[in-house]
């Protein structure tokens, strides 16, 4: 099963349990490891979500590139456990519920961004300018803890993202009807490549892999082959091969399914759990993004960080001094 967990994570009444790894500006096994938004730039030039600079290569189940998945991060506490999430804006995250389960405090978290590799070097200056501590993590009100249902979960960053070619947000959209078996969705993480590993092979590069996005009608038919029970609800979907050639597994948690649409991506599900890696007739099960948009929407709109006074406050006292004494030179960093 998943070790998950968080200033402290904030449930909104619900516990919580492991399961797997308009637009917004567990597996069984649980798929933790065993172990249109939009912002400005430094110039002040808009940053739409849903964009990169680096194409994708028509492949999947391989390394990708630095920069093709601009919005992937990185969710890690100091043991080592990790999930992934997705970039919505400059200050949000999102993720999936069951990686909280453990580690529930979010001083434990940070983020980190704009890396390919799952352990950057020590001497790699740019991961540490790219990793951001998490102030609050927020689990849907809806996500039970002996349930897989509405496993979703928001990170909001104790200090704004810089977005550059590699780290850039990706849109959410309200509804996602228009991705229904779209054999050219995408699935982003660090998990195992088989089912018997304990995670990513050296170098432990972010891996990518194309698959196709189904209905829960034809979800819940393979699932009951031969169980004959509906596994599937509205709070989620499946999606891979159904001959089991393309899958997420143990590692992948929280991490991004994407689609794109006229140029533009967007985040459709959430890996969220499933039964083995790989199976056939068993599709990996994400939460389903687009169900939880007006939560996402409100959360978002309704934490804006409030101002910091004591801040403002200093900088008054300075400049009321400097009337009274030699000018001040005041530089504000923020």
């Amino acid at each position: 099963a998943d070790h998950v967990g968080g200033s402290s994570v904030t449930f909104l009444h619900r516990d919580t349990t492991p399961g797997r790894a308009g637009a917004l500006g567990g597996r069984a096994d649980s798929r933790g490891p065993p172990a249109r938004a939009a912002g400005r730039g430094r110039e002040g030039r808009a940053w739409p979500c849903g964009h990169r600079d680096i194409q994708a290569l028509l492949v999947g189940g391989v390394q990708t590139v630095r920069g093709r998945w601009p919005w992937q991060a990185l969710l890690r506490v100091q043991d080592g456990y990790f999930c992934g999430g997705s970039l919505l804006s400059r200050r949000w995250v999102l993720s999936a519920a069951h990686c909280f389960k453990m580690y529930r405090n979010a001083s434990n978290w940070w983020v980190q961004l704009g890396e390919l590799n799952l352990l950057p070097s020590f001497w790699n200056v740019r991961a540490y300018i790219n990793r951001y501590r998490v102030k609050d993590i927020i689990v849907n009100p809806s996500y039970h803890g002996n349930s897989n249902s509405n496993d979703i979960a928001l990170l909001r960053l104790a200090t704004s993202v810089t977005y550059s070619k590699y780290i850039q947000p990706i849109c959410v959209l309200s509804s996602t009807f228009m991705f229904l078996h779209r054999p050219d969705c995408w699935v982003t993480g660090w998990g195992s490549l088989r089912e018997n590993e304990t995670s990513v092979p050296a170098p432990y590069n972010l891996q990518e892999a194309q698959l196709t996005v189904f209905n829960n009608t034809r979800c819940n038919y393979l699932f009951q082959q031969p169980s004959g029970r509906s596994t599937v609800d509205d709070s989620m979907f499946c999606a891979g091969a159904e001959n089991g050639s393309v899958d997420t597994c143990r590692g992948d948690s929280g991490g991004p399914l994407v689609c794109d649409k006229d140029g533009l991506w967007y985040l459709v599900g959430v890996v969220s759990w499933g039964i083995g890696c790989g199976w056939p007739n068993r599709p990996g099960v994400y939460a389903n993004v687009s169900r939880h948009f007006t939560w996402i929407q409100k959360v978002m709109s309704c934490s804006t960080p409030r101002p910091d006074f004591s801040r403002l406050l200093l900088l008054l006292t300075l400049l009321w001094s400097s009337q009274l004494l030699q000018p001040v030179w005041v530089h504000q960093r923020l």
